[in-house]
Order: structure tokens, then C-alpha cells, then sequence
């Protein structure tokens, strides 16, 4: 039995389901909703490539530094998009939480905070992590607002870190969440989560 075993994690939101084939027509309609390939800045697949990337992302998996999930829309029942644990460090008990893109009709809705809450409560009450990595490039401000609201802190620049499908040279911002900061960091999010609901139920007009 290896340290990171496939496991279905569920909200009231959001499902996270051990991605699958199955899931390739889904995360097809949730690409094109927003085009999301087209973004230059990030590395997303396009709709005939969907396949190919499931296949990737599953062998990553087989080879032990991956735990990628499908993310799916309690709402809908369909998938809305994916998410990995990636970069595994077994030894250390380290991981990454990325390669996470959504449908652009839930973006900016709760469904992300759910998923954060549900891979770092894992992470941390689970798996024991010391700590857990966020990346993502400099010029994805929508990314670095959304892994700060977390609670997450800025380790640094990786600067020239990657050439990007583009052929341009990627810095990378390097965040993180350590072990003794997620009693904390889970406060915020549940918090935030329930006044998102709160919103939600108050009646309008």
C-alpha cells in the first residue's frame, strides 16, 4: 500500500472523484466553456486532447508522483473540471496541490474553496503532511488571488523556472501552507464557506 492511495473526497458542493476515462466527455464541455486552452499563461488541454490527457495525468499516477481528481458539480452531476495532488513526496510528506483548471461558469463561485478544504483537510489530517505547495505563474493573477485567499504565503519566485507551450520563460510563484498553520487556515476557509452559504439563502429584492 503506497502513502497516496486513490479516495473519493465529497462536500456539499463538490465531489472529487479518482479521475477516469469516464470522465473525458464531461471535462470536454467544461473546457469549452470559456475556451480555456486559449489562455496563454497556463497549460489547459483542448477538447481533442482531453484524452491524451487523462491518459497522462493516470500515468503520472501509475508512477506514483500523481493523485489526479476529477471535480465534479454536486449541482450538476457532471464534471467541472480537474485537480491533482502532484509533485509527491512520499519521504518527506510533502505535496502539491495543482494542474487545476474549472469550467468558467463556476469559476469564482464557492466550488473552488470547497475543493481546497477537502484536499487540505486530507492532506493534513490524513496523509500527515508537513506541508502543502501551490504554483502557479506570475502573470496568473486570477491563480495567485485565489491561492492567497486560501492562506497560503508566498515562498518565493522560481525565476526561468519553465518555457511555456508559447515558447515564452515562465516564473513560477511558489506558495505554501505548513502543518502548524492549517488549524488555522481551516478556520478561514469554513468560515468563508458559510458566509457564502448565508449569502446565498438571504432572499432578495
Amino acid at each position: 500500500m503506497t502513502w497516496l492511495e486513490p479516495v473519493t473526497l465529497k462536500s456539499a458542493r463538490a465531489t472529487l472523484e479518482p479521475l477516469a476515462m469516464r470522465h473525458r466527455d464531461d471535462l470536454v464541455a467544461a473546457v469549452k466553456d470559456g475556451e480555456l486552452w486559449k489562455l496563454w499563461y497556463t497549460h489547459i488541454p483542448e477538447p481533442a486532447g482531453m484524452e491524451a490527457e487523462i491518459e497522462r495525468r493516470l500515468g503520472l499516477q501509475k508512477a506514483g508522483s500523481m493523485l489526479p481528481f476529477a471535480v465534479i458539480d454536486n449541482a450538476t452531476g457532471r464534471a467541472a473540471g480537474m485537480t491533482t495532488y502532484m509533485n509527491v513526496d512520499a519521504v518527506h510528506r510533502r505535496v502539491e496541490i495543482g494542474s487545476t483548471w474549472y469550467r468558467r461558469s463556476v469559476q469564482r463561485s464557492d466550488l473552488n474553496t470547497q475543493c481546497k478544504l477537502l484536499l487540505l483537510a486530507h492532506a493534513f489530517e490524513t496523509l500527515s503532511c508537513i506541508a502543502v505547495e501551490f504554483r502557479t505563474h506570475f502573470f496568473n493573477h486570477q491563480s495567485r488571488k485565489a491561492i492567497e485567499r486560501l492562506g497560503a504565503k508566498l515562498d518565493g519566485v522560481l525565476r526561468s523556472h519553465q518555457v511555456a507551450p508559447n515558447g515564452t520563460l515562465r516564473d513560477t510563484c511558489v506558495y505554501s501552507i505548513v502543518a502548524a498553520e492549517w488549524p488555522t487556515v481551516k478556520a478561514h476557509l469554513t468560515w468563508q464557506l458559510s458566509r457564502s452559504q448565508s449569502s446565498a439563502e438571504r432572499p432578495s429584492g
